[in-house]
């Protein structure tokens, strides 16, 4: 997945507890719906994520509009879910304070997915407008049709909107420098670009702190719940029961290998992903099954040192524990490819947390060096303190740098180099919107991430035909419903 942002102020964002307020929703359960579809879209009651029904968009262009203005609008979420795996799609979000003909419609975000993706994906981008806009979704899908449900934006929080309004100071300063002559209205506007390029620390601080935690968070939940199990053969008596049948008519060197054979199995305290793969799960099952019809095959138990009561036994139930087996490790299978699925999501999420911290690690070093310090680790420490004097004095250092450099260019009387210096720390400035957009694709990760992890435990998705597996499998996943709830209801009251 991509997302391109188009915007062209300065933001400093924040991250804070500020409790989300939403300003927007459409859940295309109702008739009378907040959007009007302009083309290619309908309810639909077939799949839709939450509530009756979702909105189905076709083939091909689609498009809806605000009915009214939105104000003051800035996170914005929804879902989409692509009709097969080889579906693809764009959606275009735009705004604009009229929907006149002639408007003009400015573009927020661009979100492209790429084939491969199946069920839910949230997608989340930053409005982060404090005015009233009418917000417009242009949808460009190819190989099928896409599911729309859960459209919501939250109101702008209270300190990024005052952010944006410290930074009219920001985007004017270059129209005073060309056309105002009065040397202390120049001298006050560079006075509060450095104010408000020190301001930005605190948010990258916190940018950084954040995907730090918020990978282990989800892991633990992975590695530490009961899902792992749920995917180890040997939790299910069905398992333990046709290698209990396969040892009573094998010799002691077939045992032994048999025990060769689940021993990766064989520690339900430790099992994990790692452990229980795909591949594992093919190195295995094939010559498991070998295995069992070799064991019950006649030219074997006949040779073999057997009672005449296990003999009997393998002539009479030998071609019922090789289908019962057959029956346990398809339905195995279905359990191990949900597990799949989960690490692979969580290893791409990883990805693009790990990108992300090793950039924004980058653009914060060379932040602190275009404020005039020393690119240190002393004093990327410094800026990334759990003190916060520590990074309050810090923070002055930078505004005070910024600021008088900036006068002392002004003072020199040299306009272009002063220029050349304004611009360079409005790109520093303007760099952080991709940060900002690039944590919103993370947090789609994790609760799409989530989302999946909820369905995959869920009671109608248990595989299982005999009624102690079944049981077996509901007891791992009520624990690993607990596990999963904890985490999200944490990772939402800390990121969301």
């Amino acid at each position: 997945m991509r997302v391109a942002l188009c915007s062209v102020v300065f933001v400093v964002c924040s991250l804070t507890s500020q409790a989300a307020e939403l300003v927007f929703v459409a859940d295309f359960d109702k008739d009378h719906q907040p959007l009007t579809i302009l083309a290619g879209c309908q309810p639909d009651q077939s799949q839709p994520k939450a509530g009756p029904s979702a909105l189905l968009c076709q083939n091909g262009s689609s498009a809806l509009v605000s009915r009214q203005p939105v104000a003051e609008a800035g996170l914005m979420e929804f879902w989409v879910k692509p009709e097969t795996a080889f579906t693809s799609y764009k959606i275009n979000v735009l705004s604009s304070p009229s929907v006149s003909v002639g408007a003009q419609w400015q573009q927020i975000g661009l979100i492209e997915m790429n084939p491969g993706q199946e069920g839910y994906t949230a997608h989340r981008l930053s409005i982060d407008d404090p005015g009233r806009k009418y917000i417009r979704l242009d949808i460009e899908t190819q190989h099928g049709t896409v599911l729309l449900d859960q459209l919501s934006i939250q109101r702008i929080l209270l300190d990024t909107a005052l952010q944006k309004n410290e930074q009219r100071i920001i985007s004017g300063i270059l129209d005073k420098l060309q056309t105002n002559q009065n040397y202390e209205l120049k001298k006050e506007a560079l006075l509060g670009l450095g104010k408000n390029y020190a301001a930005q620390l605190e948010t990258q601080r916190q940018y950084l702190e954040y995907a730090n935690g918020i990978y282990s968070g989800i892991t633990f939940v992975l590695a530490g719940s009961e899902r792992n199990k749920m995917s180890n053969p040997m939790a299910y008596s069905s398992f333990r029961t046709i290698l209990a049948d396969a040892k009573r008519v094998s010799s002691p060197l077939q045992q032994a290998r048999l025990n060769s054979m689940v021993k990766p199995f064989s520690d339900l305290g430790t099992a994990t992903l790692t452990v229980v793969s795909g591949g594992l799960y093919a190195a295995f099952a094939e010559p498991f099954k070998s295995f069992l019809a070799t064991a019950f095959d006649r030219s074997n138990y006949d040779n073999a040192d057997l009672s005449r009561k296990d003999r009997k036994f393998a002539e009479e139930n030998g071609l019922k524990v090789y289908e019962k087996a057959e029956q346990f490790l398809t339905e195995l299978e279905k359990e191990l490819l949900q597990v799949q699925q989960l690490e692979s999501d969580l290893q791409a999420m990883q990805r693009l947390v790990d990108s992300f911290r090793k950039d924004l690690d980058k653009h914060l070093r060379d932040y602190v060096q275009h404020a005039g310090l020393a690119r240190t680790q002393e004093n990327y420490s410094r800026v990334m303190s759990k003190e916060e004097p520590v990074r309050a004095n810090i923070a002055d250092e930078v505004s005070s740098s910024v600021s008088n450099r900036a006068v002392a260019l002004l003072n020199s009387n040299d306009s272009t180099e002063l220029i050349q210096y304004m611009l360079k720390t409005s790109a520093q400035l303007e760099g952080m919107q991709e940060f900002k957009e690039r944590f919103n694709q993370i947090t789609s990760a994790a609760i799409t991430f989530y989302d999946k992890f909820e369905s995959s435990v869920a009671s109608e998705k248990n595989p299982f035909t005999d009624a102690k597996d079944k049981a077996a499998w509901e007891a791992h996943a009520q624990k690993a419903r607990t596990y999963i709830r904890q985490s999200k209801e944490a990772f939402s009251r800390a990121y969301m």
